[in-house]
């Protein structure tokens, strides 16, 4: 069934050159998709309708069905914490004019599955742990990242609309906080995976004896490792056609505290950690129910984290070169 999906299909990748978009074209190609279109930045400004038409007049040239086009929506806008803070405004528009024009072109224009991705930055501040798809609605989400999280969530409400309306195909996914190779290193825009990873390498290097994280540690995430989350987007693309929102994690729930210790440990650094509480935790708890992405089209992550945190330190110590 999933070689028959890929068969004819042209596939469009937005944000298909960054971090989760690599992963992503590379498992496509190992399905033998090879009719793959990245709309790059330098050429596509995608909060732009007229540069949006443009992506599917090129992703459409020579005829092609537009029944047979496939667009995975991986483009965001985002950063952590500090980024969140300083740019709310930005991440709210680019992050919602990018999703509502590119998903209503592609109605206007019969695209085929429209797969769009959203965040766990969606949930509601004081959700019960684990998530369910159901609670997205119960509260107003955690305030340093409610711009970007409510910009995405639109999407999901599009989707149920077109769908409803238009029956248009197009699936929403929930994905947890990814980490992996290739992850963003920029200590100024990186989320706290890579950036413990890089303070602690970099501050044993240096011969520091303290290393200084935010918040007070009490804050629990779960993480997912980008292999993992690029092969449920292209089996949810594959099998999966309802509106339903639907959550992509690891259900493995960790401290900061217990996180940081761990990187501490893998990389090998020596000092001790020291906990700014003047910074924000952010949200205090984040963990999904990842039950529906295995029930609804037999999904769930392989890679433990131990072992996903472990790829991702090799990966950083073999590439900081090239890592601005």
């Amino acid at each position: 069934m999933t070689e028959n999906f890929w068969q004819g299909k042209r596939v469009v990748v937005t944000g298909g050159a960054g971090f989760l978009g690599s992963f992503v074209t590379e498992k496509l190609n190992k399905r033998g998709v090879t009719d793959i279109f990245i709309p790059r930045i330098e050429n596509y400004n995608l909060t732009d309708r007229d540069d949006i038409k443009r992506v599917l007049d090129d992703a459409l040239q020579g005829n092609f069905d537009p029944a047979n086009l496939v667009i995975i929506h991986l483009a965001a806008n985002v950063g952590g914490i500090g980024a969140n803070r300083e740019h709310p405004a930005e991440f709210f528009y680019d992050n919602l004019m990018m999703g509502v024009e590119l998903m209503h072109q592609s109605w206007k224009r019969g695209v085929g599955k429209f797969t769009a991705i959203g965040t766990v930055c969606a949930y509601p501040k004081f959700t019960p742990v684990p998530f369910k798809e159901e609670d997205l609605w119960i509260g107003y989400p955690e305030e340093t990242n409610a711009p970007y999280g409510l910009a995405k969530k639109m999407m999901l409400v599009q989707s149920e609309a077109y769908r409803q309306q238009y029956g248009f195909n197009s699936i929403f996914i929930l994905p947890v906080n990814l980490y992996g190779p290739r992850d963003n290193f920029n200590l100024q825009t990186s989320h706290v995976i890579p950036a413990l990873i890089r303070k602690a390498i970099e501050a044993g290097e240096r011969g520091d004896k303290e290393l200084v994280v935010w918040g007070d540690g009490s804050p629990t995430r779960e993480f997912l490792y980008v292999e993992d989350a690029a092969e449920g987007i292209l089996t949810a693309t594959e099998k999966y056609n309802s509106s339903d929102p639907v959550n992509l994690g690891s259900g493995y729930e960790i401290s900061i505290k217990d996180l940081a210790e761990m990187i501490v440990r893998q990389t090998g650094y020596q000092g001790k950690l020291v906990w700014d509480t003047e910074k924000p935790n952010g949200q205090p708890r984040r963990g999904l129910d990842v039950s529906r992405a295995r029930e609804r089209f037999g999904w769930s992550a392989q890679v433990s984290f131990e072992e996903g945190m472990q790829r991702t330190i090799d990966w950083f110590k073999a590439n900081r070169d090239k890592i601005r």
